[in-house]
């Protein structure tokens, strides 16, 4: 049987490390996609080289070009300007939109029955440009976030608690911002309910560094996060190619979900071999719903500036 094939678009660090842990994790064949002469094919051909330590025998090919994109079956463009320090996701709105533009076009192109996942910041913006410019169906088109602000969110628990990250259950929806929504009612630890085994203004400490977290990496760094954006992003492409039927947060078109309209954001839905199967629509206390309207007005301003680019 054919193997399952996975373009990634931007050979940055996201890039990069998303390319090695499909590798090693033998998910399907890569094809890495970026605009710098040489770079892709040499990155590539050193992941090839890994292939005997890793022991696996996909194939991974680097390009300057989308030809050898055709016929992908999932498709993760990371590409676009990064973070630097004292910018916000915002900050790179007006760059990237035209390079997801560009980039969906060409890959929808060549691939017309793939589903797109969405890296580039802001993600919630770039989903909905990706969303257009591809003109696929909502189940198609979903951004990744939810899955890495969850990790984060379960990693200071776990650390708070000196527990394994393996027993913290949590998620985290809404827009990939300030204004993420931590669910603290749905987060538990082996079952126990988080807010019985950590004091209330420690969890709310904990909710508030979740949601600068990525801020927190680009002022010790000076560039964005990579590692866990790159792994949130193997697990979702993992659910969809080996039809998981997982649960995850991922960034989708909310079309009355929610009491929202025609907006990108993340909320808990099931990855399958179709994509977005299904939307789970969680019970909200009162705080929880006033916050993710909040989250979802932010989403709304991103969408209003880009319309108001006329670029789509």
């Amino acid at each position: 049987m054919a193997r399952k094939k996975i373009t990634v678009v931007g050979a940055g660090r996201v890039g990069e490390s998303t390319a090695a842990l499909l590798a090693e994790k033998e998910v399907g064949d890569v094809v890495v996609v970026d605009v710098v002469p040489n770079m892709p094919q040499g990155k590539t051909l050193d992941l090839m080289e890994a292939r005997p330590v890793y022991k696996t025998d996909v194939n991974i090919v680097g390009s300057n070009g989308y030809d050898e994109t055709k016929n992908s079956d999932v498709i993760v463009i990371t590409s676009g300007m990064p973070r630097k320090p004292g910018m916000s996701r915002e900050d790179l709105l007006t760059t990237n939109v035209k390079i997801v533009q560009s980039v969906t076009d060409n890959v929808a192109k060549r691939s017309p029955n793939a589903i797109i996942i969405v890296v580039a910041n802001p993600v919630d913006g770039m989903t909905y440009v990706s969303y257009k410019v591809s003109k696929f169906p909502r189940e198609r088109v979903m951004g990744m976030a939810g899955v890495l602000d969850s990790a984060r969110f379960r990693t200071f628990i776990a650390m708070e608690l000196n527990v394994s990250v393996e027993d913290v259950s949590a998620f985290v929806i809404g827009v990939h911002g300030d204004e993420m929504v931590p669910s603290v009612r749905y987060t538990n630890v082996a079952g126990i309910p988080v807010s019985e085994l950590i004091p209330k203004e420690k969890l709310d400490a904990i909710v508030a560094r979740t949601r600068k977290a990525g801020g927190e990496i680009v002022n010790l760094l000076g560039f964005s996060a990579y590692y866990a954006p790159a792994a949130s992003a193997v697990q979702m492409v993992e659910a969809i190619l080996k039809d998981k039927k997982k649960i995850l947060p991922a960034i989708t078109l909310c079309n009355g979900e929610f009491g929202l309209k025609d907006v990108f954001m993340g909320v808990p839905v099931k990855l399958g071999e179709k994509g977005i199967e299904k939307i789970f629509e969680i019970k909200m206390s009162d705080e929880e719903a006033a916050a993710l309207k909040k989250s979802a007005e932010a989403v709304n301003r991103q969408k209003n500036e880009i319309d108001g680019l006329k670029l789509l």
